[in-house]
């Protein structure tokens, strides 16, 4: 029985596309006859409204995180009124459009606004059963529950416990893992021959410069640096010259857009990078230590006490604490950095795509799953 499953998705941060990505792979290589479809329907259907508030959006967290965190308040506040929603009714029409071509047996959603969409259509015909994978760990917004699914993903039994305090019912609930690559369940790459960081830069240019500096001393004692840019290429390109510039030529390697992070992950002594929620997972995926040097207010501190609470990261709020905390894990010969390593050990769930294909598998053959 040839079956189409479809996949939602929304690029505002990359904890969204990443999980649709994963869960998409993992259904391909569970069920190689059927067809996956993956969407953006808010990019495809507005993409210039979404252009502007993706822009926003990303300005917010980076520059204005104050602002960015009353919004997110206010946004648990709001009713969002999907039927009676002028902005959102092209997207209620486009979602029923492609619901008649292409009939999905079940859809799966990484992004909280689709199960509204769903919910309004539902009051006039029948839809497919919906699986919300939730990209927040432990600190969930409200949003995820403005309208119903049948079924919920979360990465970890803290964020169930605090989805059924919200009023979900315990039968509606997996937990499954935050669904990274599954190059993650692939046998890794050899490691580096020398202490090698990753540093994953998301914050203004201005602190980025000063965390380089921090990390010079490291670097001028052979400690090596890869900087995978991507998306920040080009605000960063006069601090990443003016830094490796001064530096001997092997000492910093710069790379652009690249799909190769989950080797990187898993090749470093450690990595420097945000508390986003697919970053924060392919960490656990990986196991390796991990400084958090910038958290989005509301969204993403859920994310940076779980892995801080089990003693699997350090934070610092300033460059200099940053540059303090890479020499911890690299003193004794990494003591540090093997105990959070081993510290990760039970909760490193490489295969969470694969659990989250089972669950919507069975969701879309109307087979029950093991529940809880």
């Amino acid at each position: 029985m040839h079956l189409v499953i479809l996949v939602l998705t929304a690029g505002f941060g990359d904890g969204h596309n990443t999980a649709a990505a994963s869960v998409a792979d993992a259904l391909r290589r569970m069920s190689p006859g059927e067809e996956i479809v993956v969407s953006d329907l808010i990019s495809e259907v507005q993409p210039k409204v979404s252009s502007i508030l993706k822009s926003l959006y990303q300005v917010a967290i980076t520059h204005l995180p104050s602002s960015w965190k009353a919004v997110y308040r206010w946004l648990g506040q709001m009713d969002l009124g999907t039927e009676q929603n002028a902005l959102l009714k092209p997207l209620i029409t486009a979602l029923q459009r492609r619901l008649e071509a292409q009939q999905p047996r079940v859809i799966v959603s990484t992004y909280p606004l689709y199960a509204g969409l769903l919910h309004a259509l539902r009051k006039e015909q029948s839809v497919p059963p919906l699986v919300t994978v939730i990209t927040d760990s432990t600190s969930i917004h409200k949003i995820w529950l403005m309208a119903p699914s049948d079924l919920y993903c979360v990465a970890d039994v803290e964020s169930d416990d605090v989805l059924i305090g919200m009023g979900v019912q315990p039968a509606k609930t997996r937990v499954t893992g935050f669904p990274v690559s599954l190059q993650f369940t692939e046998k890794p790459p050899a490691p580096r021959s020398v202490p090698t960081i990753l540093y994953l830069p998301s914050t203004p240019a201005r602190h980025v410069a000063e965390t380089l500096e921090a990390l010079r001393p490291h670097l001028l004692k052979g400690v090596k640096l890869t900087l995978p840019v991507g998306k920040h290429a080009s605000r960063l390109y006069h601090v990443l010259r003016r830094f490796t510039d001064s530096l001997p030529n092997d000492a910093v390697e710069i790379i652009g857009w690249t799909r190769q992070i989950p080797d990187f992950l898993r090749s470093h002594d450690a990595v420097i990078c945000k508390a986003g929620g697919a970053i924060l997972h392919e960490v656990m995926a990986a196991r390796i230590p991990a400084v958090i040097d910038y958290v989005v207010p509301g969204q993403e501190e859920g994310n940076a006490d779980y892995l801080l609470s089990r003693h699997c990261a350090l934070r610092s709020h300033t460059p200099a604490q940053t540059g303090a905390a890479v020499a911890r894990l690299l003193a004794e010969g990494g003591k540090l950095a093997r105990q959070m390593r081993e510290n990760m050990l039970p909760i490193s769930l490489p295969d969470a795509a694969m659990r989250v294909a089972h669950e919507v598998i069975a969701m879309a053959e109307g087979r029950p799953t093991s529940g809880r």
